[in-house]
């Protein structure tokens, strides 16, 4: 017997709640919760950066490390918060992989550079006097460079996995943002690679 299959072109995003009493509430919240995040991180970055006190490797990493709360969050919420406002819950196929990018690229980011903050911070504790020659100018920014790569790499080895597979079934995803295993779950084709992957 013959399947009429045909692939999805757009995800629509259910959100927290259906219920339209809600609607404005969970926009207000959201609106609030991103404009603190963005304030509070960019204002970090500017204090950071017009302070000449600061300019140290750990203060390097900690404006980073704002900057990188910054991209994720705006990866996700804007879309969140449009669907709230307009009641428009799709997305696109591209837009949902650009989204999935950013997000699980910048999470990954900012565990390595918590990661590198606390080998700063080991190295302060248990090796004061050698601290200035361990955390050099060229090892943070070495430590950060690996840690921008390695996000951007592993978020795209999983990001192709995932949007490899053929999504036949369902375009509906539960949840607020395109996110991998809510994605697998949509897939009609094998996704024992991203199993492993994961």
């Amino acid at each position: 017997m013959m399947q009429n299959i045909s692939e999805v072109s757009e995800f629509i995003l259910v959100g927290l709640t259906d219920a339209s009493f809600l609607q404005v509430p969970l926009f207000i919240i959201f609106t609030l919760i991103y404009t603190t995040t963005l304030v509070g991180n960019l204002g970090m970055i500017l204090l950071i950066l017009s302070d000449t006190r600061l300019h140290t490797p750990m203060y390097f990493l900690l404006s980073n490390l704002s900057l990188v709360n910054c991209v994720y969050a705006s990866a996700v919420t804007p879309k969140v918060m449009e669907g709230y406002l307009t009641e428009n819950k799709i997305i696109s196929y591209n837009a949902c992989a650009a989204q999935m990018f950013f997000f699980v690229s910048f999470v990954i980011n900012e565990s390595f550079i918590l990661a590198s903050m606390a080998y700063g911070h080991h190295a302060a504790v248990c090796n004061p006097l050698n601290y200035s020659t361990t955390m050099t100018t060229t090892i943070c920014a070495l430590l950060l460079a690996g840690s921008y790569v390695n996000g951007h790499l592993q978020s795209s080895i999983h990001v192709s996995f995932t949007f490899h597979l053929s999504f036949c079934h369902s375009n509906v995803v539960n949840h607020f943002f395109c996110d991998i295993p809510l994605l697998l779950a949509l897939s009609c084709s094998s996704i024992y690679r991203n199993e492993i992957k994961i």
